[in-house]
Formats: structure tokens, C-alpha cells, sequence
């Protein structure tokens, strides 16, 4: 064998945890074995199914293949195509529901698996694999063609969710089928929607008309929410929206096709400021003058967790007819949503309203209760007995752990892994939704260039997330999600730049190896979806290319530290008001910054050109960031 030969075998043997340098794909597989050459798409290539079950990915191929290669490639039985689509005769136990084995070599690509799921997901990465022109919306002339390997993949957890809050900014019926659309196509399986809140109720109940009618609505208000003025009396509630059960029909069969599951959310106790405008009858106080909340300030927090509401937004416990409208709004939630799980949110319940309240210490009397705490256990066992009768488990943020709750209720845990840690050793399910790693609504670039927002969240923090705490049995981890609250996102545009990439680096983090995951293997990988993305039109936030400033103090001194999350960025700064670039000085290692009114100014430079945004900070600002 002569020394050309071996390099060659080398190279196509070559794999570094299954990734191999030319194929790029996200969520990492579990194995990929390349070899030599392609199979190279025309408009004579044939697509096929093996079994009925099988056919909704092979068309749903064809279709996306039409729109950026023109070729009218028909879907059709049998197992002659030149991209073919097969369920196991025999069940391969390596796969599990959701797993694949994808095959391409210069003949065709075979894709296998145990249930149609799998071929979906399959089909996803025959997409990722074909030049990245396939994400274009018009014809592009190219030459197509998918890379000769053997990609051996499935999920390493079951539970692999995005949840878009709808309430405080509503979307169309047609932006939450492309914000699924998206999701599916990196393999997250359950789409988390959350529905209800002190600023808009989503959902049509036919029995409660008033939901809709009244709660859909708020005042029209620009500004930051938080900082919003009250509605005024008489002013009209023109802004918000609502779903009919009909659109709530198509949505699911459209996130079916998809393999994405949809779990609603209906936030009780607290959160329910839109259902108090509707129904004031059903809170303590019975305020007629509620409203639906524009994004006012309605409470004082205490930076330890606890707070004060000046606005009562939580429903009555003590109170059967709130159950009775429960029971109302979970028999028709429930005859909706074929899933086995209802989300009843359970989260940042004030219980002031109820300690002064006569008819909840008469409750309280009666249970032996003696702290107005456990009322909240009391509340969510009568739901999630009212939930059983329907056929749905209860699922509720990490709150409905106090008070008490039964072993049978789901917890998705939010406010740290400790309380994930707890609700595993209770023998709850859990998903991991901890803040620290998976809310994508918090800033993740410099607070001076992204939008602040509650906490800071970058790319490379997501991306370490291991949702399996230590201690914990794994069997009670059932995944977990990535949470996109809206106060400040109105925009479908908006909310892509703030899903991706972090909701990329969470797609890793569920599906992959834990051993697979290399934040420096990731990168690259991320920047090939930045280009894909560009030409999908998706919008994403390249605040990866932004320096991390971090200021310390040393003795009477201030300290300059600069990080980047992307290797191999060269930072550059002045203090001089100098705008920076390349030929400013170099950031090596931190810097002692003189006294004085010192304007620092930033940028990232790759290659000679420069990446990132750049960033001024006032010395006051510097110092405020000294730890």
C-alpha cells in the first residue's frame, strides 16, 4: 500500500466524536461514518415509501425539494427510488421511536427506521446535508448533492420542547406555524404554548365567551413593559388576538405532521389577570374594575423571590365556582389537545389577597391549614383531580411542589437545579427548564447593544447545560426545553433573533451524546446555520462575535478583563475616544484602566475584518460591572 493510499483511507476513516469535517449538522448524530463521493440530486431522481406510514416524509422531501430545485419529484410506494424511506420489518432496538439510519452513497440515499417519526427526522438531515442553496424560497440553479456516509442518530431524551408565550405579545395563527416549523427542523418534538396570562387569554372557550371577548384585549401602549401607564377609564382594549378551536385544530394536525407534540398552558392560579377582567367574580376581591394588563408595573419584587402585587391576579381557592369554571376550561382544552398532558402553570402565585380573605381562612379552618401557602396544594390537587377525570396528567412549573402535590403530577423545573434535585427524589417526572441555561427571552450579547432584559444568557452557557443533575436517577429526567417569554418581543422577527442560536445549542444538548458535545466542534457548525439561515430568511442573533467586558477591582484600581465566546477573535480597544479597529491596541490580558472619565470602546476583529458589534461603556458603567 504506497503512502497516498493510506492518507486517503485516512481521511475518509477520519471522525472526531462522529463529527466528520465535511458534513455539518445540528444536532450532532450519534455516529457518522463517511466515505468516498456523493449522491447527486436531478430532476430524474425518484422518491419512495415502503409502507403507507411511511409516505408523509418522503412528500413532505419532495415538496421542500420543489421549491429550490424546481424538480417535480413525486412521492410513490415501493422501494425503487433513488431516495427511499423504509419502516423496519424488525424493529431495530438501537433506534428506539425516534432514531434513524440514513444511507447515501452515489446510487441513492435509504433512510431507515423503526417508526415514521425517525423517517422524519432523517428526511431533516438529508436537508442539512444538501448544499445550503435547499433553504432558498425561489429556484437556484446548482448542483445538488448529499455527501456518501452512514449516519447512525437518535434522541437521548424524550422531551425536547420550545415553549413560545403567546400572551404577552400575541402572534398569528400562521407565525406559530413557522416558529414549529423551525423547531421541527432540529428535531425538538414538543412545542409548549403558552396561552393565558395577565395580558391576553388565547384560547376560544365556547362555554365562557367572556374570555375572549373581554381577556384577548388590552389598551394600545409603547414602551418597555414594566413601564407602561394604567389603562385609562373608557379607553378601548383594541390590541391582542385570539385562536378559535378551529385554528387550534389546524395547528396541531400542522405540529403533528411535524412530530411535534403541543402542550398547552393555561397559568392558574396566579397569572390570571385576564380571566379577573373577564370574570371579576372569580378573585377575592371582585374588582369590576379590572383589566387585562398592557405591560404596567403590578408589583413590588424583593430581589429574594418573594414580591407584592398591587393588582390581585391570582383566583380564588376557597371559591367552588372557580373550579366549576375550571371545569369548564379544562373540558374544552382537553377535548382539544390530544396529548396526555396539561400545563396549569402553578408559577409566581401571591397569596396576599387570600390571607385577608374571610372565605379562604374559613378554608383554611377547615383543612387545619395554618399557613395561607398551603392553600396553593390544596388548589392544585382539585385541579388535577379535575384534570384526571378528563384523561390529562398534570404538568406544572416547580411552585406546585409547595403545599404539597401527588406523586403523579409532571414539575418543570425553572428556577434552578436544586428544585429539579427535590422533585426527582419526590419521584415526580421532571423537564429541565432551569433560567440560568434555557430562558431565551434574557439578553444574550452585551446589555449595551441587546436589549436588557431580567438576566444575561449567551450561547456557550446554553450549550453546557447537562439536564441531568448529579445525584439524580436519569429515568426521572424527561428532557427538557428552551422557554421564550415575550414582554418585549412583538415580532416573529424578533423572536427568531432571540430563539437562535441558543435554541440551536439546546437542540444539541437534548438530542446528542453528552460525550459528543465541543463548543469549539459547535461553532463551526453554528456558523454554517448562520448562512443557511440568511438564505431561509430565519431571522438569528450573531451576538457570539460580541466581547464578554467583565470589570474587577484592584485595590483603588479598575481592572478590564475581555473574553469571547467564539475562539480565536481578536479584540481590539481604545480609551482615548478613538474609534477602535485593527491597528488600536490588541486585548492580551487584562488591563489596569487609568482614573478619569474613561470612554472604553470595543470590537472583535476575524481574519482582518471586523465581526463583532462594537461597544462603548462610560466609566461609570465599567465600574458598575467591577465585581
Amino acid at each position: 500500500m504506497n503512502k497516498l493510499t493510506v492518507i486517503l483511507l485516512f481521511l475518509t476513516m477520519f471522525r472526531v466524536n462522529g463529527q466528520n469535517n465535511s458534513i455539518s449538522l445540528i444536532p450532532q448524530p450519534v455516529e457518522i461514518k463517511q466515505s468516498t463521493g456523493y449522491f447527486t440530486l436531478t430532476n430524474a431522481a425518484s422518491i419512495s415509501y415502503d409502507k403507507p406510514e411511511a409516505g408523509k416524509a418522503a412528500e413532505m422531501l419532495a415538496q421542500k425539494l420543489a421549491i429550490s430545485t424546481g424538480y417535480s419529484l413525486k412521492a410513490k410506494p415501493g422501494k425503487s427510488g433513488s431516495i427511499q424511506f423504509n419502516i423496519n420489518p424488525q424493529p431495530n432496538p438501537q433506534l428506539g421511536s425516534e432514531g434513524y439510519i440514513l444511507e447515501s452513497t452515489s446510487k441513492g440515499i435509504i433512510v431507515s427506521a423503526n417508526q415514521p417519526a425517525g423517517l422524519f427526522y432523517g428526511m431533516q438531515t438529508i436537508l442539512q446535508l444538501l448544499p445550503k442553496e435547499i433553504e432558498s424560497k425561489i429556484v437556484v440553479k446548482t448542483t445538488w448533492t448529499v455527501p456518501a456516509a452512514k449516519i447512525t442518530d437518535y434522541p437521548r431524551f424524550a422531551w425536547r420542547g420550545l415553549m413560545l408565550d403567546v400572551s404577552r405579545n400575541f402572534f398569528i395563527k400562521e407565525e406559530v406555524k413557522s416558529y414549529i416549523d423551525q423547531m421541527a427542523r432540529f428535531k425538538y418534538n414538543t412545542f409548549h404554548w403558552h396561552l393565558t396570562d395577565d395580558n391576553g387569554w388565547r384560547i376560544e372557550i365556547k362555554s365562557l365567551p367572556k374570555l375572549t371577548e373581554v381577556g384577548a384585549w388590552r389598551v394600545p401602549r409603547a414602551g418597555r413593559f414594566g413601564e407602561r401607564s394604567d389603562p385609562k377609564p373608557g379607553e378601548a382594549a383594541t390590541v391582542g388576538g385570539f385562536y378559535t378551536q378551529e385554528d387550534i385544530k389546524e395547528i396541531i394536525q400542522y405540529a403533528q405532521d411535524r412530530n411535534v407534540t403541543i402542550v398547552p398552558e393555561i397559568d392558574i392560579p396566579g397569572h390570571s389577570m385576564a380571566v379577573i377582567a373577564a370574570y371579576p367574580e372569580l378573585s377575592c376581591t371582585k374588582n369590576p374594575n379590572t383589566k387585562v394588563n398592557p405591560g404596567t408595573n403590578f408589583a413590588d419584587w424583593y430581589g429574594n423571590g418573594t414580591f407584592k402585587m398591587f393588582i390581585e391576579n391570582t383566583l380564588n381557592p376557597s371559591d367552588e365556582k372557580v373550579y366549576e369554571f375550571l371545569d369548564k376550561v379544562f373540558t374544552e382544552v382537553a377535548a382539544l389537545f390530544p396529548n396526555q398532558y396539561i400545563h396549569v402553570g402553578g408559577d409566581e402565585c401571591y397569596k396576599g389577597f387570600w390571607a385577608q380573605d374571610e372565605g379562604c381562612q374559613a378554608l383554611m379552618k377547615k383543612l387545619n391549614i395554618r399557613h395561607v401557602e398551603d392553600l396553593q396544594g390544596y388548589f392544585m390537587n382539585r385541579v388535577e383531580g379535575i384534570l384526571k377525570a378528563k384523561g390529562k396528567k398534570l404538568l406544572g412549573w416547580d411552585e406546585i411542589l409547595e403545599g404539597g402535590i401527588s406523586p403523579e403530577a409532571t414539575v418543570m423545573n425553572w428556577r434552578g437545579v436544586k428544585a429539579a434535585i427535590e422533585a426527582a427524589k419526590m419521584q415526580h417526572y421532571v423537564v429541565m427548564t432551569p433560567s440560568a441555561y434555557t430562558y431565551l427571552d434574557y439578553c444574550q450579547g452585551d446589555p449595551t447593544v441587546d436589549p436588557p432584559i431580567y438576566a444575561s444568557l449567551r450561547a456557550k452557557k446554553s450549550y453546557s447545560f447537562e439536564p441531568v443533575p448529579d445525584g439524580v436517577d436519569p429515568k426521572y429526567i424527561l428532557g427538557g426545553q428552551g422557554n421564550l417569554w415575550t414582554e418585549q418581543i412583538v415580532t416573529l422577527r424578533y423572536a427568531q433573533y432571540m430563539t437562535y442560536p441558543r435554541a440551536w445549542a439546546l437542540a444539541e444538548v437534548y438530542w446528542s451524546p453528552k460525550s459528543a458535545k465541543n463548543w469549539e466542534k459547535f461553532v463551526p457548525r453554528m456558523e454554517n446555520q448562520f448562512v443557511r439561515s440568511d438564505i431561509a430568511q430565519v431571522n438569528y442573533s450573531k451576538a457570539i462575535y460580541d466581547a464578554i467586558i467583565k470589570t474587577s477591582k484592584k485595590g483603588d484600581k479598575l481592572l478590564l478583563e475581555i473574553e469571547t465566546e467564539v475562539p480565536g477573535l481578536d479584540v481590539y480597544y481604545t480609551i482615548d475616544d478613538a474609534m477602535p479597529d485593527n491597528f488600536s491596541p490588541k486585548y492580551s490580558q487584562p488591563v489596569e484602566l487609568p482614573e478619569g472619565p474613561v470612554n472604553l470602546r470595543v470590537i472583535t476583529y476575524r481574519n482582518g475584518k471586523p465581526i463583532g458589534h462594537l461597544i462603548t461603556l462610560k466609566q461609570a458603567e465599567l465600574r458598575a460591572r467591577a465585581w
